[in-house]
């Protein structure tokens, strides 16, 4: 029995000193990343000016972890508005050089400034005629000296009871990369649409669709003039492609003026003793349906829908003429 207890106890401390380990790597990284405010300053606006007035590519290179950071900071400066690639510095020495223009910016990363894959690119790459921005940690390194603008982290202490693998240092990196990336998008106006553009498979990406590219049109868009009868209304929503749960009644300046549900239909249904269907169907549409315009985003009309508790609402052009359908399942294709 003592010795069951000696187990549980050393298991106990075990996974007392793991997680103080664990929060001892978070609260130092959390630090390295809040002292890079203080190396703010005249170099990280140059940069700034320099991937603003690059007229290409920013071309992201470096080796091992330095390498994995620019892809990450390549990605992130393409899906705000700035085109970027990276590019392999021992592919480049093998022909992958030809990627390179002279209307590119070349970002070199490296935290020791010394990686001699990474700075032999910079010699070849200045003769096409790019200017090279560098993000080390050593201000005096090679990197810094050949190139034209310099991000300097500083010295860093690892993460690693070693001290040795690349931790705090390639999150600084990530985030002095981030810090960038955010500044210049937002100096480009870089906005929600435009984003949307970049990411048509993300959830925002879909939000930000607008109406008009999801909204039922043509042979799928119910109309019915309102003076018709509850038989028509049935038989439209019914015959119509895509079975639409509603039929869009106009009047005859074929503007907006009503809809009909099946909702509608299943309540009259179960108040009706016997229904009519040669009831004008005037009388029973409501009267005030939601709608909104075309132009409008996916996001907004979601919004309303939710609000007003419908499952559809009539997509209508500036004179109030029904231009479209939108059906709740229409969102749920999206997934928004």
């Amino acid at each position: 029995m003592k010795v069951e207890r000696a187990s549980v106890a050393g298991s106990l401390d075990r996974s007392k000193e793991r997680l103080a380990r664990a929060a001892e790597v978070l609260r130092l990284e959390a630090r390295t990343i809040a002292h890079l405010e203080e190396r703010l300053g005249p170099e990280f606006l140059r940069a700034v000016e320099l991937v603003l007035a690059c007229e290409g590519h920013v071309v992201l290179t470096g080796v091992g972890k330095a390498g994995l950071v620019g892809q990450k900071i390549s990605a992130t400066l393409a899906s705000t508005g700035t085109p970027s690639i990276f590019l392999h510095p021992t592919e480049a020495a093998h022909g992958d050089l030809g990627r390179i223009r002279k209307r590119d910016l070349v970002f070199a990363i490296s935290n020791s400034g010394e990686t001699v894959e990474t700075n032999s690119l910079i010699g070849p790459a200045r003769r096409i005629g790019v200017k090279i921005l560098a993000l080390t940690g050593v201000a005096n390194s090679t990197l810094a000296r050949i190139s034209d603008c310099v991000l300097d982290i500083g010295e860093i202490e690892e993460a690693c009871p070693l001290k040795l693998a690349p931790t705090a240092s390639t999150s600084a990196m990530l985030a002095m990369g981030d810090a960038l990336a955010m500044v210049v998008s937002q100096e480009r106006n870089f906005g929600r649409e435009e984003y949307a553009l970049y990411h048509p498979g993300g959830m925002l990406g879909r939000k930000l669709m607008r109406v008009f590219e999801v909204m039922r049109s043509g042979a799928e868009l119910p109309l019915l003039d309102s003076r018709a009868n509850l038989a028509d209304a049935i038989m439209a929503m019914n015959r119509t492609p895509g079975r639409p749960g509603a039929v869009l009644l106009v009047d005859a300046q074929q503007r907006l003026a009503g809809i009909f549900t099946h909702g509608d239909l299943a309540r009259l249904m179960e108040t009706e003793a016997a229904l009519d269907k040669r009831a004008p169907i005037d009388s029973l549409m409501g009267k005030h349906p939601k709608s909104i315009g075309p132009d409008e985003l996916v996001e907004e009309a979601t919004r309303r829908m939710k609000e007003h508790r419908v499952d559809q609402i009539a997509v209508i052009d500036a004179e109030r003429r029904p231009i479209g359908l939108l059906d709740v399942q229409d969102l749920l294709d999206v997934r928004v």
